[in-house]
């Protein structure tokens, strides 16, 4: 595939995002300018590959041409040491240009929210939807970026029926995106006395954070009730009205959030939920390539319906959408994602760009 129109067409694009940014004005509107500075970025970098895959496929035009000339001669052999050292990083340098095709996905630099939930498995899948959380927050913390609970709801061994949290940082949404689906893990529990292996499922949800100029929230579909949270005892527990649950009255969904004291900070993060998910269904509504609804995305929770495998015993983790096995579940479990995480998000890039007609 020929690559220099495309390479112009970055650098064309490039000096009108140059061009836009040099006007005070732009920055007017932040939204605006963010994501033209976030463009830049990125077509700076593209530009710079580009040139970079132009000059090198011209030096070995060239020293081709000089072996096809005078094969035996001394300055053929130089050519070929250099035509060694150059090709390979034609490959790379094409690859990176090829993977610029692919258009962002606007949702990729967003803030996130992780929903989990227990699924088949009874008491341990609640213990393994405890794990995940655990897991999530860990990688978080690795990188830099925060996590925010916003509700829950515990089960009687110590795990999480439900747990639903935020997470603040740089590209959040483009890494964590492939984490949505059903993971099943495989272990003796606790409480078997036989030994016996156990499966269980917990469903993970992630959706991109909305904001408020993504959707239009009519006050009138809203129902809005506030009530006493709910916890283990300890001062400022079922003292106040705090908790907050939202009802959107066109589709009958419902969001609660109890985490804050303050009513109206469990308000804000009840609406922020409320958003993301209406963001996420508008999405699949107008992009077939995701499920039409939200149930789609988490299936039923059933054990067949896997993404990830988590086996204890063989001490393996198994992404059965790219078919990779990694003997790492310890470190894996305890926050190493991106073993996993990487690929998975190369074969995404891979599957869009095969989409794209070019």
């Amino acid at each position: 595939m020929d690559l220099r129109p495309f390479i112009d067409k970055f650098a064309r694009r490039y000096a009108e995002v140059e061009a836009t940014l040099s006007d005070p004005k732009v920055f007017d509107n932040p939204m605006r300018a963010q994501e033209l500075s976030r463009e830049y970025s990125r077509l700076k970098d593209l530009v710079a590959t580009g040139q970079r895959y132009l000059k090198v496929g011209a030096d070995l035009k060239e020293h081709r041409a000089l072996i096809a000339a005078e094969p035996n001669g001394e300055l053929a052999q130089m050519a070929r040491e250099e035509i060694a050292q150059l090709e390979p990083e034609e490959q790379r340098l094409t690859h990176a240009v090829t993977m610029g095709l692919v258009p962002p996905d606007p949702a990729d630099s967003r803030n996130t929210i992780i929903e989990i939930r227990a699924g088949a498995g009874g008491n341990e899948s609640a213990l393994f939807a405890a794990d995940l959380f655990r897991m999530y927050a860990r990688y978080c913390e690795g990188r830099g970026w925060k996590v925010e609970a916003m509700d829950s709801s515990p089960s009687d061994l110590g795990g999480f029926k439900e747990i639903i949290f935020g997470v603040t940082g740089t590209d959040v949404f483009k890494r964590l995106k492939y984490e949505s689906g059903v993971h099943r893990v495989q272990r003796v529990p606790a409480t078997e006395a036989q030994g016996r292996i156990h499966t269980s499922t917990a469903t993970v949800a992630v959706l991109p954070e909305a904001q408020e100029v993504d959707l239009d929230l009519d006050p009138e579909d809203l129902e809005i009730n506030v009530c006493r949270a709910s916890g283990k005892g300890g001062q400022g527990v079922n003292t106040t009205d705090s908790a907050v649950q939202i009802i959107y009255k066109p589709t009958g969904m419902i969001v609660r959030c109890a985490d804050e004291r303050s009513q109206q900070k469990n308000k804000a993060k009840a609406l922020t939920v409320l958003r993301s998910r209406l963001l996420e269904i508008k999405i699949a509504e107008e992009n077939a390539k995701y499920a039409a609804q939200r149930k789609d995305q988490v299936g039923t929770g059933e054990r067949n319906e896997r993404i990830r495998t988590y086996n204890f015993p063989q001490n393996r983790v198994t992404d059965h959408r790219i078919e990779l096995t990694l003997y790492c579940l310890p470190t894996f479990i305890d926050g190493d994602l991106d073993t996993l995480i990487d690929p998975l998000m190369a074969n995404g890039m891979k599957e869009r760009l095969a989409g794209l007609k070019l």
